[in-house]
């Protein structure tokens, strides 16, 4: 019996727990795996005109660029002059400037010096020399915010008929009038035997020694010499660069008694004030005071192209600017001149080159400024042209 309760007591205390436990207790569910990251959007296809706008013009570039003509920023003739005023000008109000030299002579490669300068940040470009005339005139119109001072021409499509736009100005210079000082004041100075020699024939050219024979007329007037009493020897030699066949020209010239060549044509004058100084003659610059060059050189028929390139410049930054217009610098607006400072005339000084001056100032004096050498009469100068 007792046996029997112990067994019916075990199996109610195992009744009695499996009771109270409710079964089986039920295994845990794995943790739900992390979303997958959504897919970053795609990015917007790009329109035309979304792309952020270029500065304007000279914001982070260069403002004030000169494209060279012919020969190099130092070739102590145009360009350099040209230059010169650009340079005082940006360096004087601290604007940026820089100059480009074009791989070869042409319009094309001109037009291509532009275009790099406007890339650049170009705001005003100063192109000195008759060649840029058709380049200007296809550049005025492909640039219409940059402003473009061209020396010495006028823009036009290569019918030479000008059209000047708003955003030109075309400088010209009153070469007759330099010529001209440059022939008196030789007279002047006693010189009785002249030479000129020109480089190519363009009009600026053929000014200067138009103008350098009636100086040389009017100055044997007001001394009172006799009719044919200045020999005048005048030739242009086709190019504006030193060739020996200048060099022997000029040679026999002062071997034939000439005493001083005024010689007009860009970087002839290597050709020239070298054989001037061996023949103990005397030599006539051009353009721009010379007389650093040589000793020879007794004056230098003068353009001021650094007064008027830094006069424009000083337009356009003033809001003065007036393009669409050609301006001629003459005497009137001093724009030509000699270099008294630095010349050697002799007897012929400032007081007698202020006189003289004043005269074409005041248009007392008129200088021809014919193309036509036929035009102009001579009679106390002998005038000898060579072919």
């Amino acid at each position: 019996m007792k046996k029997l309760l112990a067994i019916i007591l075990a199996l109610a205390m195992i009744f009695a727990l499996v009771a109270c436990g409710g079964g089986e207790t039920p295994a845990p569910e794995p943790a739900p795996e992390p979303a997958a990251p959504a897919p970053a959007p795609e990015p917007e296809p790009e329109l035309p005109g979304d792309e952020p706008s270029p500065p304007d013009p000279g914001e982070d570039g260069t403002q004030l660029y000169l494209i060279t003509d012919l020969g190099t920023i130092d070739d102590r003739s145009f360009n350099q002059g040209s230059w010169e005023g650009l340079v005082q000008y940006a360096t004087e109000n601290g604007i940026s400037h820089d100059y480009i030299q074009p791989a070869a002579q042409s319009d094309d490669d001109y037009l291509n010096a532009i275009d790099l300068a406007v890339q650049n940040g170009a705001k005003l470009i100063v192109t000195p020399g008759f060649l840029f005339e058709v380049p200007i005139y296809h550049a005025q119109e492909r640039y219409p915010d940059v402003m473009f001072v061209l020396i010495d021409g006028t823009p036009h499509a290569g019918d030479y008929d000008p059209v000047i736009a708003p955003n030109t100005v075309g400088v010209t210079y009153a070469e007759h009038e330099s010529g001209f000082l440059a022939g008196y004041a030789a007279v002047m100075a006693g010189y009785t035997q002249l030479g000129f020699m020109g480089g190519m024939a363009v009009p600026a050219v053929v000014r200067f020694g138009h103008g350098y024979i009636q100086g040389a007329e009017v100055a044997a007037e007001e001394l009172g010499l006799a009719d044919g009493a200045i020999k005048l020897s005048y030739h242009y030699t086709g190019v504006f660069w030193p060739l020996p066949e200048i060099q022997t020209m000029s040679a026999a010239w002062f071997n034939d008694g000439i005493e001083v060549i005024f010689a007009a044509g860009g970087a002839i004058f290597d050709s020239i004030f070298p054989t001037a100084e061996q023949a103990g003659a005397a030599a006539i610059g051009v353009d721009v005071d010379q007389s650093n060059l040589s000793p020879a050189v007794i004056t230098s028929a003068m353009k001021k192209l650094s007064v008027s390139v830094y006069d424009k410049i000083a337009d356009f930054y003033n809001g003065t600017w007036q393009g669409g217009q050609h301006v001629i610098y003459s005497a009137a607006n001093n724009g030509v001149g000699l270099p008294m400072e630095n010349s050697n005339l002799g007897d012929f000084g400032q007081a007698e080159y202020d006189a003289i001056f004043a005269k074409l100032a005041n248009g007392t004096i008129v200088v021809n400024d014919t193309l036509e050498i036929g035009d102009l009469e001579t009679v106390k100068v002998k005038l000898t042209v060579f072919e």
